[in-house]
């Protein structure tokens, strides 16, 4: 499935917009091409989005499902996503009262609902619920087929969960399409197959099979696009992700943008945990993706920085220091276009 730009959309982010939970929510909000008509955050009812979020959105902020509906939605997208997976009570009552009043329902957390009978039971002729975290079937061992793709395969690596890998690879696909390539995003999470469609659900997949996963999802495109920008997942650094290596093993990139939050100087739930100098992360990137030269060499060939919670003067003087520390093009993709970062990848 795939949101589409006739679907009128609610998105469910009690207290994701003040909180640390809500990067689903906000991703539709910032890309999304389906109208956005109203976001349900009680802590946040009646404030202005575009100043809590920095988002040009004009959408008003509503503390209930009951309040969303007179804005007309068709579809109550859940964007949050808490902790352990599992909804608050407060927000199961209101994905209930959406479904009542003839929504349909956008999940992307890992505990399933679609075949919950208290919901089966309500829906109406049209009315859906798309449980996004889903395994594809038949799914593969990896075996590194997809170095035999002519095609570029730009896979964006960070220092950590959610500093905007998503978010640059999306930049990098419009901007190479802004020039004419045959240019591609392959969604590896929720929010990106909620705004994309085509991808896997990599935290779905079942460990064994993930690297098979990302395989079989590159080769069904490869043949078909110069080339393809893959979601990143997880940081190498950190110590419970286990997202990245698949990624890298799957997809074969041919060249990896490093994405980093400016100033961040350890994980950010693990304090304990430093992030090492870019050069240093850099190296490490590339030697796990050529595997000691079992597979083929892999640059970092640019860096996307991320400077959203900078001013202008700041930002830009942080992205020059990164610049200056790695030597490698750098940029804020979000803030200021992927344009440097696609130079990047071409001359490479």
């Amino acid at each position: 499935m795939q949101l589409t730009s006739n679907q009128r959309l609610a998105i469910l982010l009690h207290g994701g917009i003040r909180g640390t939970y809500g990067k689903t929510g906000l991703s539709l909000l910032r890309y999304s091409e389906s109208p956005i008509v109203a976001v349900i955050d009680w802590e946040s009812a009646g404030e202005s989005l575009s100043h809590l979020t920095g988002i040009a959105h004009d959408v008003p902020v509503v503390a209930t499902v009951e309040a969303a509906l007179p804005y007309a939605p068709d579809v109550l997208v859940i964007g949050i996503a808490p902790s352990g997976g599992a909804l608050p009570e407060q927000c199961w009552q209101e994905v209930k009262q959406a479904v009542a009043a003839g929504l349909s329902i956008v999940n992307g957390l890992h505990t399933p609902i679609s075949m919950l009978p208290e919901l089966q039971n309500s829906l109406r002729k049209g009315q859906w619920i798309w449980d996004v975290r889903q395994e594809p079937p038949n799914l593969p061992i990896a075996s590194a087929r997809a170095q035999m793709l002519s095609c570029q395969r730009v896979l964006t690596v960070g220092t950590d969960m959610g500093v905007g890998k998503m978010s640059t690879s999306l930049e990098l696909n419009w901007a190479a399409q802004r020039r004419g390539l045959r240019s591609k995003f392959l969604a590896t999470g929720q929010a990106g197959l909620m705004l994309a469609g085509d991808g896997v659900a990599l935290d779905a997949v079942r460990v064994d099979f993930a690297a098979g996963a990302v395989e079989q999802m590159v080769m069904d495109f490869g043949n078909d696009y110069d080339m393809l920008h893959i979601e990143g997942q997880g940081s190498l650094l950190h110590p419970g992700s286990t997202a990245t290596l698949p990624l890298l093993r799957g997809s074969q990139p041919t060249q990896l943008v490093l994405v980093h939050r400016a100033h961040q100087m350890t994980i950010r739930n693990h304090p304990h945990v430093p992030i090492p100098p870019l050069r240093e992360v850099i190296h490490l990137y590339e030697t796990v993706a050529g595997a000691a030269g079992a597979l083929a060499p892999v640059s970092v060939v640019a860096i996307a920085l991320n400077t959203a919670h900078l001013d202008a003067t700041a930002a830009e003087l942080a992205i020059e220091q990164t610049q200056a520390e790695t030597g490698l093009p750098c940029t804020d993709p979000v803030r200021y276009g992927a344009e440097v970062l696609l130079d990047a990848v071409i001359k490479s």
